[in-house]
């Protein structure tokens, strides 16, 4: 009995992801890659071949190359701080984490309220007298205010996130590591740079990559802010499976999400490699 415990512990988790990820995972492999019940790449043909496809693509390329390192630095700037505080330290982290409690949808009717022609920014620009009427800002004629305004709900939603897992890596370095290089005369940024991020680089890993994911995901602050204007994978993926009622296209944009997802993953763990022995 003893030898069998840590299999049966193991058992309902096997159980939860073979029913509840490799079963789906399965059908959505099978879903893409067959059409009228024979196996083919026709829906990976059409969806390259939809005009949406590219600008899908390279949208959601481009807000994840955006937001994910701004967010990175500001969680940084945001979990030093925190750290660095002897008194208020847990009142700062839990304003900084108020963005958590906020869904998605949420964050981005907020921005919505923010950016809209009856909104606040075209309410307080007509205060100053600096515009004399309301501004149509999230019109498809302008593509790059809905992308800013995707990116900034975005940053302030998620940051939050990565900022927690950096505040909860920073906690487990030992003080004594940067005592000693400030004792060897480095200065605050030379202590973070060669002491705190070498040892950060876990936390580092598990932020970024949790992030990128749900970069590669965004749908719903989109929807808000843009809808169809501002095409993104996800968005695509919903749009053939819900409106256009072909699911093996949506099926064959799931798999592209899932190969970004993946290779990007690949490359932080490459970029952020913990060598054995050298853990905390």
């Amino acid at each position: 009995m003893p030898r069998a415990l840590p299999y049966l512990l193991l058992l309902p988790a096997s159980v939860f992801l073979l029913v509840f990820f490799f079963y789906p995972f399965g059908l959505v492999v099978i879903e893409s890659l067959t059409r009228g019940g024979e196996w083919t790449t026709d829906n990976f043909t059409r969806m390259v071949g939809h005009w949406k496809f590219a600008p899908a693509f390279w949208n959601t390329i481009w807000l994840t190359a955006i937001v994910v390192p701004v967010q990175l630095i500001m969680a940084l700037t945001m979990a030093s701080v925190v750290q660095k505080l002897k008194t208020g330290r847990s009142g700062l982290l839990y304003i900084f984490a108020i963005p958590l409690g906020i869904s998605d949808l949420a964050a981005g009717l907020i921005w919505l309220a923010i950016f809209e022609q009856s909104g606040f920014l075209n309410s307080m620009l007509h205060s100053f007298g600096i515009i004399d009427r309301p501004t149509l800002y999230l019109g498809y004629q302008n593509m790059w205010v809905i992308f800013l305004a995707v990116c900034l709900a975005e940053i302030w939603r998620a940051t939050a996130i990565m900022m927690v897992i950096i505040v909860a890596g920073m906690g487990l370095i030992p003080k004594e590591y940067s005592e000693a290089a400030e004792v060897f005369g480095a200065s605050r940024w030379q202590r973070f740079r060669r002491v705190t991020l070498p040892l950060l680089r876990p936390s580092l890993q598990t932020a970024l990559i949790l992030r990128i994911l749900m970069a590669f995901e965004v749908f719903a602050v989109v929807m808000a802010l843009g809808g169809t204007t501002l095409p993104v994978l996800m968005g695509e993926t919903f749009q053939w499976q819900f409106q256009l009622q072909d699911r093996g296209v949506a099926a064959a944009y799931a798999m592209v999400i899932l190969g970004l997802s993946v290779a990007f993953s690949l490359v932080v763990l490459r970029l952020l490699h913990v060598p054995k022995g050298a853990r905390i």
